[in-house]
């Protein structure tokens, strides 16, 4: 190991063991995904990272303990947010260990291949990964962003117009259910209406469900915070962080920019929920509505 005196020991050792934990993640999602082919190209996966853990065995002449955290942490993820999301995830998670591989000898020709190897995982294996739900995710994007820019907009304006909670929360729930359905009606008769990969139910189905949890999300401050005012921003808070979280989700999964896509649908629903305030100062003060 006398090439590698340039190089940390224990850099090495991080190493063998992330190739070891990655192996036991892709070799549980092999095991539980369905379908032939995701199962084919995670058992390959896992397959090849066992072989880099071997290779940093012959230089390290120690054998190492995977980390059961990550195991269970992104095993977790894959199967709350999909196989795509949380491989990409773990594979930006480990970005660093190209820092060290780009400064081994390029004469380690084992090496070269571990890094073709990754290269590959992150810009083949990968993307034949075969998952409904990012399919769909167009339909998600609507369900989320009409339901953010539209809902805000309305509690916002419902909570200086009527000064009461219950009522804002009664009618936005009203609101809001109708509106979900009226949205997955829609994007049903859209995917109909263009032939293509996608299933109009299944369109419809994600449409909805995105509509109506983000409504749940929304209202839910205006049952459990006295004050009105609290409540709104609360639910403000809550929409900026649904924005983030699905922007962030999309970005990864689909490795696409993550500032741009934020930036326009949260100005979309503070511009949206502003003009919606302003709107129900005017109606109070045109209807001779009293606090």
């Amino acid at each position: 190991m006398k090439d590698l005196n340039d190089i940390k020991p224990g850099h090495i050792l991080a190493l063998q063991r992330s190739e070891l934990t990655e192996h036991y993640i892709y070799k549980r999602l092999a095991a539980s995904v369905s379908g032939v082919k995701n199962r084919r190209v995670l058992s390959q996966i896992a397959d090849d990272e066992l072989r880099h853990y071997n290779v940093w065995k012959i230089y390290t002449r120690q054998d190492v303990k995977p980390s059961k955290m990550k195991i269970w942490f992104f095993t977790l993820i894959s199967t709350l947010f999909g196989l795509t999301f949380g491989i990409k995830l773990m594979e930006k998670a480990e970005k660093n260990a190209g820092d060290v591989y780009s400064r081994l000898p390029s004469s380690f020709k084992e090496v070269q291949g571990i890094i073709s190897d990754e290269e590959e995982h992150e810009q083949v294996l990968i993307d034949l990964l075969d998952e409904d739900r990012l399919k769909y995710t167009g339909s998600v994007v609507l369900g989320l962003n009409d339901a953010l820019v539209e809902l805000m907009g309305v509690l916002a304006g419902l909570t200086f117009a009527l000064q009461d909670s219950r009522f804002v929360a009664l009618t936005g729930i009203i609101t809001g259910f109708a509106a979900a359905l009226s949205m997955a009606a829609s994007e049903y008769l859209s995917t109909k209406a263009e032939p293509g990969a996608k299933n109009p139910l299944k369109a419809a189905f994600y449409t909805g469900m995105a509509y109506i949890m983000t409504v749940v999300v929304l209202i839910t401050p205006y049952l459990v915070i006295p004050s009105l005012y609290a409540a709104l921003a609360t639910a403000f808070i809550a929409s900026i962080c649904i924005i983030a979280f699905f922007n962030f989700y999309v970005s990864v999964a689909k490795g696409v920019p993550f500032k741009d896509r934020f930036m326009e649908m949260a100005a979309l629903s503070v511009g949206v929920a502003v003009l919606s305030f302003l709107a129900g100062m005017v109606a109070r003060v045109v209807f001779g509505v009293d606090g």
